[in-house]
C-alpha cells in the first residue's frame, strides 16, 4: 500500500529552499508515494516544474480573507459577523509591524496566522515542514502525521530566530533536517536536546537536468557580449543574507581599475529599491544589472565567464552546486558553510567578505586564465549529481 506523504512550505516563488523541494519532488518514486503539497500562496516560478502526481491542497477561505492586506482582511472578517478573526488579524498587523527581525515576525505572529487554517482532516504517514519556522509550526500544530520532520536550510544562529519559540516545535517533531555538515554542527550546539534527531540530506540536483536545461535557447541581449567583456553573474533572493551590497562594492572598485564587467543578478526581493539607488550612486547602471527571477538560469550560468555568491551566510547553496555542475569559475565569500562546498583555488576560490576582497579575487581569476581552466578542469573530475540523496529521506520515512 502507498504511504501518504505531505510535504508543507510558503511558496514556491524563488530561492534555494524552494527549488530543493521541486528537484526533491521530481525524484520520488510515486509508485510507493502518494504527495500532497501545501503553499500558503499557490503562484511561483518553480509551481510549473512540480511532477503531475503533486496533488496541492485547497486552501480554506479563512485563510485567503486573512492573506489579504490588513485593511481588506479585518473588514471583510467584519462585514461576516467573524470577530474572533478580526481580532487574530488586527493581532497579526501589530506584532508584524512592531517586532523588527523578519525571522521573529514570523515566529511570534504564527500564533495569530494559524487560526485562520484548521486542523488538516486527512491523516498521513509522514508530514514534513520543508522550510524553518512557520512550514514546521504548521507541521506540528495542524497536521495528523505518524511522523513529522523539520527541514532546517540555513545557519540556524545567522537569521536571528528565537530558540526558545523553537524548541517547543523541535521536541514534536521526529527528525530534523538540515543540509550541510556544518548546519548540523551549529544546530546540536544550539539544541543539544534534540542532537539525536538533527541529520544531514543534501539539496538535491541532477546533471543531467541542469545540463540539458542549460542548452535551452534564451532571447535575452546580455549574451551579445563585447570581446573584451567579463561576464559575471549571481542568483541569489535580493536579501541582506546574500550580500548584494559587497557585489555592487567590488563591481564598482573593478570598474574604477579599468576593468571591463557586466555583473548579472537572478533574483528578487524586499532589497530592490536599496540596491537600484546603490548602483545609482556608485554609477553602474551598465555594469550591474538587476535580472529579476529566471525560471531557467543555467543558460545564463553557462554563458557566465565566472560564477560569484557574495553571501555573508547560508546553510548549502543550491545556486553554488548549480555553477559547480556547469563547470564555471567561482568565487565564493567566506561564510561559515562555503567550505562545505568550496575548496579554495581547487574547484573555485573563498575570499573574506569584504568588497575589496571580492574584487582582487574577481581580478585574479580574470588576469590568470590558467586558474581559471585548472578550476573548471578540477569540477569536471567531480561526481556533482545527489540523485540519491532520496535514498535517506526513504529511511527517515521507513523508520
Amino acid at each position: 500500500m502507498k504511504k501518504n506523504l505531505l510535504f508543507v512550505i510558503p511558496g514556491l516563488d524563488a530561492g534555494g529552499g524552494e527549488k530543493s523541494l521541486v528537484n526533491l519532488l521530481t525524484q520520488i518514486d510515486y509508485t510507493l508515494y502518494n504527495v500532497d503539497l501545501l503553499l500558503f500562496n499557490q503562484n511561483g516560478i518553480f509551481m510549473k516544474y512540480l511532477p503531475k502526481e503533486v496533488i496541492i491542497l485547497p486552501l480554506p477561505k479563512e485563510y485567503i480573507d486573512f492573506a489579504l492586506p490588513a485593511t481588506e482582511s479585518i473588514k471583510k472578517f467584519f462585514l461576516s459577523a467573524n470577530l474572533y478573526m478580526a481580532y487574530q488579524r488586527i493581532l497579526f498587523a501589530i506584532t508584524n509591524k512592531t517586532i523588527k527581525n523578519i525571522s521573529r515576525k514570523e515566529q511570534y505572529s504564527w500564533k495569530y496566522f494559524s487560526k485562520s487554517f484548521p486542523i488538516i482532516n486527512k491523516k498521513y504517514d509522514v508530514a514534513i515542514g520543508f522550510l524553518e519556522k512557520s512550514s514546521t509550526y504548521f507541521c506540528v500544530d495542524k497536521v495528523q502525521a505518524c511522523k513529522k520532520i523539520g527541514w532546517v536550510h540555513i545557519d540556524y544562529d545567522k537569521l536571528g530566530m528565537d530558540p526558545k519559540y523553537d524548541i517547543s516545535y523541535f521536541e514534536q517533531l521526529d527528525h530534523i533536517i538540515t543540509v550541510s555538515e556544518e548546519c548540523s554542527n551549529i544546530l546540536s550546539s544550539r539544541f543539544p536536546s534534540q542532537k539525536e534527531k538533527i541529520g544531514v540530506i543534501y539539496n538535491i540536483v541532477s546533471p543531467k537536468v541542469i545540463m540539458d536545461m542549460s542548452s535551452q535557447l534564451v532571447d535575452d541581449d546580455l549574451f551579445n557580449k563585447k570581446a573584451d567583456e567579463i561576464s559575471i553573474l549571481s542568483i541569489g533572493r535580493l536579501h541582506y543574507q546574500k550580500g548584494f551590497d559587497l557585489a555592487i562594492e567590488a563591481c564598482k572598485i573593478l570598474k574604477d581599475r579599468g576593468i571591463n564587467i557586466r555583473w548579472n543578478i537572478i533574483g528578487e526581493g524586499e532589497e530592490r529599491d536599496k540596491l537600484e539607488k546603490l548602483i545609482k550612486i556608485n554609477q553602474l547602471e551598465k555594469q550591474f544589472i538587476l535580472l529579476g527571477l529566471k525560471p531557467n538560469p543555467y543558460p545564463y550560468i553557462k554563458k557566465a565567464d565566472i560564477y560569484a555568491q557574495t553571501s555573508k551566510f547560508e546553510g548549502k547553496s543550491i545556486a553554488i552546486d548549480e555553477a559547480k555542475i556547469l563547470k564555471k569559475p567561482i568565487i565564493v565569500t567566506n561564510f561559515s558553510t562555503a567550505k562545505d562546498q568550496i575548496e579554495n583555488e581547487f574547484d573555485g576560490l573563498v575570499v573574506d567578505m569584504n568588497s575589496m576582497a571580492v574584487a582582487d579575487g574577481i581580478e585574479k581569476l580574470i588576469e590568470y586564465p590558467d586558474l581559471r581552466n585548472n578550476l573548471s578542469m578540477n569540477l569536471s573530475q567531480q561526481k556533482l549529481g545527489t540523485e540519491n540523496e532520496i535514498n535517506k529521506l526513504y529511511n527517515l520515512i521507513r523508520m
